[in-house]
């Protein structure tokens, strides 16, 4: 079969017409005309040119409705009914189905009447010059709020701009005017348009979910054409703005501490540039909420205090109305911020915080939030462990004095563990549980990504700690991170799963000291193995207590002591050759032991086991490696290679098939 080649004057064509933003289908749309698009095919089953439309149930407030919206039913986490309308530029006709005929052109005044924009129409007629304006020739768009738009202002505005029509209400009007024709497809965002009331700018913000605001009032229905120019329908007044987030900041009472903090951030050449932006600001009432020293801490870091305003700073201008459902938005600071709703209210991370929203300056928009937004990186070490589920760690620094390295200035790491190790109960805080604290802080600030196998760290109790990095855990000794890190201003909160343990010694010393392994400990000695596990390395040993080996025979016992070659391959058989520990066991890890074959290790529902038989105890860490105890001398499986295999006789089948040393295999495998 041939492949087909395009003629190089096409192909060259075709890629142009992709570099300029088309594709074979035509131009790419804008997110408002793929809404209003998707509206249409909600809407074709009810005939020609029939959009569904969401209404919030209680309110007139509508929208064009996106996939998700479809089947969510919802906006702003309120309930909606689906209603289907002409979409704009489209009427009925009498008898037929769904709006087949497109509105006859006329001029822009009677276009306002036809969009449901009257009380502009009637706005208009008490001047005297803009109706014969609107009706005679030229090209002009008009932002015309809705009815409802005109009743919701307060009586002092609109009494101030019906008292002097000729000035006050022409010009309100005129700033909704352009002197050109802009249709949706030129309402970039972020872009602003020069009005007809003294060159003004009106602002544009044009959002991915296909909301258009101008000014931050809400376009409800666009691209209505007129003889002489556009009409679009919005849900608000607009009014002029002509000062920066800056300058608003200083002129309102509400921003006292505020305008203290930018200050001294040097913040504000940022504030009164021209980037768009969104400032979540906080009021004085915000700044009251918190502890007065750490209010006091902050103001006099000016790292700190610049990641504070920082991260309520949003990177583009954010209007309430493009919000309908939860948005994730990254702050100056590198932080993200979940923006959402709730009905009327703005809500951040959940919260609904913001007491005055869409205050428009001329480089974005500031909504007034009344609670601190304080991040990560303005925090001490007290206050990110606070705020995690690492409470009754934080109880047992109180009560060992140490809490002072929690809220200091000092660079470290907090190892803090889980509420949940201790659901059977918290330690007594003696000289001991002091030390072992001061083991859980390391000598800097680090973050887990950095962390890399085999580094050593240095605790404030004088004990070096190994880091092991597995396939899906990161651990520091036998503790395994188990949240993202928190780093603050100074320190980072490092989750752990439990309890750290330090090494002590090496493996041998660790077996010497424990009564439980004074048999294994004879037999490691009569086998040779002494200086392995003295000497430097990484290993993992499934230490059978006193237990498992009386479970043997007494003869049975006897003959493995006094045979050190095999007493040896039956010991290295439960000697890793590398560390593991328990908070890095999945479903099940293959570890190479010292003998030549696998051992299988699994977890599940946090019960370690080591060839399919639990362990008695994890974790007891050693400065070559990791003891875990067993009840069970571990069986060599039948598949090592013939030269270390031994097929017992019948007797030692019997043996070897004991309760306590039931492995499901009836060979075991000795190198005599």
């Amino acid at each position: 079969m041939k492949s087909f080649v395009w003629p190089l004057p096409l192909a060259l064509g075709l890629a142009l017409a992709l570099t300029l933003g088309e594709t074979l289908a035509g131009p790419v749309k804008s997110p408002y005309q793929l809404v209003l698009q998707h509206s249409r095919l909600r809407g074709r089953q009810h005939g020609p040119n029939v959009c569904a439309v969401q209404k919030l149930i209680g309110t007139n407030k509508k929208y064009f409705t996106n996939c998700k919206q479809w089947y969510q039913r919802k906006i702003c986490g309120k309930s909606t009914v689906i209603s289907y309308e002409c979409c704009p530029g489209y009427e009925k006709v009498p008898g037929e189905k769904g709006c087949p005929a497109a509105l006859p052109l006329s001029n822009i005044y009677e276009t306002l009447g036809v969009v449901g924009s009257t009380t502009t129409q009637l706005y208009t007629d008490r001047t005297e010059k803009l109706r014969p304006e609107m009706e005679g020739p030229g090209s002009f768009t008009i932002f015309a709020p809705s009815n409802e738009a005109w009743a919701a202002l307060s009586a002092e505005v609109l009494d101030s701009l019906v008292s002097n029509v000729n000035i006050e209400l022409l010009n309100a009007l005129r700033y909704h005017m352009v002197d050109r024709r802009v249709l949706t497809d030129e309402l970039k965002h972020g872009t602003t348009l020069i009005s007809m009331y003294q060159n003004s700018d009106i602002h544009i913000h044009h959002y991915p979910n296909g909301i258009v605001t101008v000014n931050c009032a809400r376009l409800l229905k666009a691209d209505h054409h007129a003889t002489n120019g556009v009409v679009h329908l919005i849900d608000k007044v607009i009014s002029t703005t002509t000062n920066t987030i800056q300058q608003i900041i200083e002129l309102e009472d509400t921003f006292e501490t505020l305008r203290a903090a930018v200050a001294a951030s040097g913040l504000n050449t940022l504030l009164e540039g021209d980037t768009q932006l969104t400032f979540l600001a906080p009021t004085n009432e915000a700044f009251k909420k918190i502890p007065q020293e750490t209010l006091n801490r902050i103001l006099g870091d000016p790292e700190a205090l610049k990641d504070l305003l920082n991260n309520h700073i949003l990177k583009s201008a954010m209007c309430a109305e493009a919000i309908i459902s939860g948005l994730s938005m990254e702050t100056l600071g590198g932080n993200t911020l979940d923006v959402g709703c709730n009905g009327d209210m703005l809500t951040i991370d959940g919260k609904a915080i913001i007491s005055n929203k869409d205050n428009l300056a001329t480089n974005g928009v500031i909504h007034y939030v009344d609670e601190l937004l304080i991040p990560d990186s303005a925090k001490t070490l007290f206050e990110l462990a606070v705020e995690s589920d690492v409470s009754t760690s934080i109880d047992l620094y109180r009560q060992a004095g140490l809490d002072s390295h929690l809220s200091g200035t000092e660079h470290l790491t907090l190892l803090a563990p889980l509420n949940s190790v201790f659901k059977d109960g918290v330690p007594y805080v003696d000289a001991n549980m002091k030390n072992l604290l001061l083991n859980h802080i390391v000598k800097d600030q680090l973050s887990s990504k950095y962390l890399y196998h085999g580094q050593t760290l240095d605790t404030l109790g004088g004990k070096k700690l190994r880091v092991f990095v597995y396939r899906n855990s990161l651990c520091i000794e036998n503790s395994c991170i188990a949240a993202h890190d928190k780093r603050g201003r100074y320190g980072t909160l490092f989750t752990v799963d439990q309890m750290l343990t330090p090494p002590i010694g090496t493996i041998m010393d660790a077996l010497k000291v424990d009564n439980r392994f004074s048999t294994l400990v004879a037999a490691i000695q009569t086998a040779g193995l002494t200086e392995i596990l003295n000497r430097e390395g990484t290993y993992t040993i499934f230490a059978p207590t006193n237990e498992a080996f009386q479970a043997l025979p007494p003869e049975e016992l006897n003959k493995f002591m006094g045979n050190a070659k095999e007493l040896a391959n039956i010991l290295k058989y439960h000697i890793g050759d590398e560390i593991l520990v328990s908070g890095a066991i999945g479903a099940l890890v293959r570890l190479k032991s010292l003998q030549g074959s696998k051992l299988e290790v699994s977890s599940k529902n946090s019960v370690v086991n080591i060839n399919k038989e639990p362990v008695a105890e994890t974790d007891i860490m050693a400065t070559n490696g990791v003891i875990y105890a067993i009840k069970n001398v571990l069986q060599i499986p039948a598949n090592t290679p013939r030269n270390l295999r031994h097929v017992p006789s019948t007797s030692e089948l019997k043996i070897f098939k004991s309760p306590l040393l039931r492995i499901g295999q009836e060979h075991i495998q000795l190198d005599y």
